[in-house]
């Protein structure tokens, strides 16, 4: 299917996803750091996904997807593949709603994400992420036993879902100069970027990506998806291979530009929201803050945003990464 048959999610999209959402997902906080505005000369709002329902943005649009589905598909099931925090949220999702679940899981996830994904009820099938392709296990599946396929980030109604985040920041804010959004598949930036070019149409939006894994990068900067490999990184939530067929042409249109930072600025954000703000974030949800504290005194003076996309981390790899 090209592009053009697509039919693209819009801005009331997201607001009939908040709507659907509403009294079950968590309005999370928008917290601030003096310290950091002190550094910047800037004035930054952190909307903290980290405390959102499993401990992550991935639960409003599942939650969005799953709550549309027909009688037929509720009886039958919904299927996901997912390294983790979409795991968690459609796993979730289903609990509420009364319907079987089955997730695929890379064998090398984080145990934390695995063990949640299973303790919400879900059926979960494994496999090798650096040889196995999940997209088609999860369509094998999804053929085999009449599952619905809901993509980690790729789908309409997820698209709508992750961009009440960015809306509620920007009710809560007002217009920003700026906003910073972690980048893996784009679910979160694309559907951030509805809600932006619909309450804060001057804002700068920034996709932010690990430096190992900058395909959303090259895509922007060719005007066509890029598919990679696997990247080597921290940022688990970011270890997509390519943007999405809805993702891409919504990021492509609203977007601004797309920033790659390292394992090691997403280590030194882990820490400094820990010893400064008292929050455990994840790797890939440090990407927006890294972003910032390298642009620096460029924002001297602006008003930022940061969407903070989740804090599930393993204790133990947790501590050992601040070490």
């Amino acid at each position: 299917m090209t592009t053009t048959q697509l039919t693209l999610p819009t801005y009331q999209d997201v607001l009939d996803a908040a709507e659907r959402i509403q009294g079950h997902a968590h309005r999370t906080p928008v917290l601030t750091s003096r310290t950091l505005n002190g550094q910047l000369g800037a004035e930054v709002f952190f909307k903290c996904e980290n405390y959102q329902r499993m401990g992550a943005f991935k639960f409003r649009g599942a939650f969005n997807a799953v709550a549309r589905f027909d009688d037929r598909q509720r009886k039958a099931g919904v299927v996901a593949f997912s390294s983790g925090n979409h795991a968690q949220g459609i796993a979730l999702s289903a609990r509420i709603l009364g319907i079987p679940a089955t997730i695929v899981m890379p064998h090398d996830a984080p145990a934390s994400k695995m063990a949640a994904t299973r303790e919400y009820g879900a059926s979960v099938v494994l496999y090798d992420r650096y040889s196995e392709d999940r997209e088609a296990i999860g369509r094998k599946l999804a053929e085999e036993h009449g599952y619905t396929l809901i993509p980690s980030y790729d789908h309409p109604d997820v698209i709508a879902g992750q961009g009440t985040a960015t809306m509620e920041l920007l009710q809560e804010t007002g217009p920003l100069d700026a906003l910073f959004v972690c980048l893996g598949g784009g679910g979160l930036l694309a559907g951030g970027a509805l809600a932006t070019r619909a309450l804060s149409p001057d804002c700068k939006l920034y996709g932010v990506e690990p430096q190992a894994g900058n395909d959303g990068q090259q895509s922007f900067r060719r005007g066509e998806i890029v598919h990679i490999d696997t990247p080597d990184t921290l940022a688990d939530g970011a270890q997509t291979q390519h943007l999405g067929h809805y993702t891409f042409p919504i990021i492509r249109r609203d977007v601004d530009d797309i920033l790659t930072v390292t394992d090691v600025q997403l280590v030194e954000g882990m820490r400094f929201f820990a010893e400064r703000m008292k929050m455990v974030v994840e790797p890939t949800g440090c990407l927006g803050l890294a972003a910032v504290r390298e642009m620096g005194k460029v924002l001297e003076g602006k008003r930022v945003g940061v969407i903070v996309s989740g804090g599930n981390i393993d204790l133990d790899r947790y501590a050992r990464l601040l070490a």
